[in-house]
């Protein structure tokens, strides 16, 4: 009688071989690079010498976390995020919805709106740079224009504008991904249902309620998540218009990681800032994936 043995089938290890490059990836140029630095966060190490490493433990999270300049630090960044995300979005949504149209130049438009998302950052930063200028800036002229302020106004060296400021530039830059994220999403809505709405006497609104909107929803939970995700980690554009100034009034986490490091000199306290933002944006994508499954649940998915 012979013993048949079962022959292993190569092809059971084929979706294993298309996983290890990306596997690969991600364990060298992310988690070794995480581990490294949370190792980095519990040294005093100074960047004259970073070979000198002295053990400090969990001290350099107590001072970071201590520091009364961090919690407005923290603030500041919790306000440059929010207002980024629902600035973005919100401009995007409006924007792909009127591009979303049959008009006459339709393409041009869309192309056009792309052009803030493609331009550098920092000749962005740059140009707005020399539209915020207090002598020689537009904003200036317009306001002056329109009789609001025949006083010019030296915004980005003012603490109560220069965010503002930040805020204007970045939302200008990332809402066209935006537009074309949602209107990618856009040209997934069935026109059967927007028809069928409208015979029943649904007005454009309610339209949007009924139909547009549950079918685009997921589409605008992520992009909102990567838009925080940027948004926590954006430092381009805040480091050349203020430098996180003045008086510390953008100074975000990317900023203060910089300056401790590269500034004071201070790797450890550096490195912990920059465990506690990955925390951060970890804990906000915990956040997106449960709310997630929630309304998934609720829908009957």
């Amino acid at each position: 009688m012979k013993i048949q043995t079962r022959r292993k089938d190569p092809a059971r290890f084929l979706p294993y071989a298309f996983i290890a490059p990306l596997a690969a990836y991600l364990l060298i140029f992310h988690a070794y690079p995480l581990m490294q630095e949370f190792i980095l966060s519990t040294t005093y190490t100074s960047l004259l010498d970073p070979s000198l490493r002295e053990f400090v433990g969990l001290d350099n999270y107590r001072d970071v976390l201590g520091d009364p300049e961090f919690h407005k630090v923290l603030r500041i960044t919790a306000i440059y995020t929010v207002i980024c995300v629902s600035g973005g979005v919100g401009l995007g949504l409006l924007v792909a919805l009127l591009l979303d149209f049959n008009f006459r130049g339709r393409g041009i438009a869309r192309a056009l709106v792309t052009i803030p998302w493609a331009a550098p950052p920092v000749a962005v930063a740059l140009i707005f740079i020399w539209m915020f200028n207090a002598q020689f800036g537009i904003f200036n002229d317009i306001l002056s224009g329109l009789g609001i302020s025949a006083e010019p106004i030296n915004w980005l060296d003012d603490p109560q504008r220069a965010l503002p400021a930040v805020l204007f530039t970045t939302i200008w830059q990332i809402f066209p991904f935006s537009s074309v994220v949602i209107l990618s999403a856009l040209q997934g809505v069935q026109s059967e249902l927007r028809e069928a709405a409208i015979i029943d006497g649904a007005d454009k609104l309610s339209v949007f309620k009924a139909v547009v909107w549950p079918t685009i929803r997921p589409t605008v939970a992520i992009l909102a998540l990567l838009l925080t995700v940027w948004s926590l980690r954006r430092f381009d554009v805040i480091w050349v218009m203020t430098q996180g100034g003045p008086l510390g009034e953008t100074n975000t986490l990317v900023i203060d990681l910089y300056r401790r490091a590269f500034v004071y000199l201070d790797l450890g306290h550096a490195a912990a800032v920059g465990v506690i933002g990955v925390c951060t944006a970890l804990v906000v994508t915990f956040i997106y994936f449960w709310l997630s499954a929630r309304a998934d649940r609720a829908a009957g998915k």
